[in-house]
């Protein structure tokens, strides 16, 4: 048996793989432990999956109030259909000014040519990633870590965990479709030099068979799919 660890970054999954799909409500579960792992290494039992995410901004989401609504029925629907096996780590958001180069068509970015906008960034993701995986590795909880990411950030402490737990194994799957490569889009490479194996791509096939229910029940009112999702 191979205890395993499966790490998720909820908004890298999120906006390299499913936005865009009808795939949204998404059951982490059967997709990463029984369509990807278990083809991959049959001996995996998955221990804990911890999806790593920050609450939606309304004011700058899409759609506002309902996108709040939505993410926030969506979490409830994971911990609900996994029950001690699913875990949300919740960052936070920020705005920020910030002075950047203005877009200019067919000239490079200039710093004699900037203009002040508003960023959101995203906060503590990539760091909670890192220490929750080097954590559970210096303390035994696991054989594997999975992670799904294909965030850079998570090099160091990808290569600590290598260098001071040699007996862990590494698994990565990448959020990428896997017609990605022609638009450009590639798997790290900063990030698969220090995995055992490594999954490019999630098929779309795997994600249609990876949805919740319509209606997941819960401790209290069920939670449901957002209409528009």
């Amino acid at each position: 048996m191979t205890r395993t660890y499966i790490y998720i970054d909820g908004y890298n999954l999120y906006y390299s793989r499913l936005k865009g799909t009808p795939y949204k409500w998404l059951d982490i579960a059967t997709l990463f432990r029984d369509c990807i792992l278990s083809p991959q290494d049959p001996s995996a039992t998955v221990i804990s999956i911890k999806y790593f995410t920050a609450p939606v901004k309304a004011a700058y989401a899409r759609h506002g109030d309902a996108s709040s609504r939505a993410q926030t029925q969506y979490l409830r629907a994971l911990q609900a259909h996994g029950p001690g096996l699913v875990q949300v780590i919740n960052g936070f958001h920020i705005f920020g000014l910030a002075s950047l180069p203005s877009y200019q068509e067919g000239s490079a970015p200039s710093k004699d040519s900037v203009s002040r906008v508003w960023m959101i960034e995203e906060k503590q993701t990539d760091v909670n990633i890192a220490l929750h995986a080097y954590r559970d590795a210096v303390r035994g909880a696991c054989d594997q870590l999975v992670i799904c990411s294909n965030d850079s950030d998570l090099e160091p402490a990808l290569r600590m965990i290598r260098e001071d737990v040699p007996a862990a194994r590494l698994g990565l799957v990448m959020p990428l479709r896997d017609k990605d490569t022609e638009k450009g889009k590639v798997p790290n490479k900063r990030l698969t030099a220090l995995a055992h194996w490594v999954r490019h791509h999630i098929r779309e096939d795997e994600l249609a068979q990876s949805q919740l229910p319509q209606h997941v029940a819960t401790k209290k009112k069920p939670a449901s799919k957002p209409l528009h999702w």
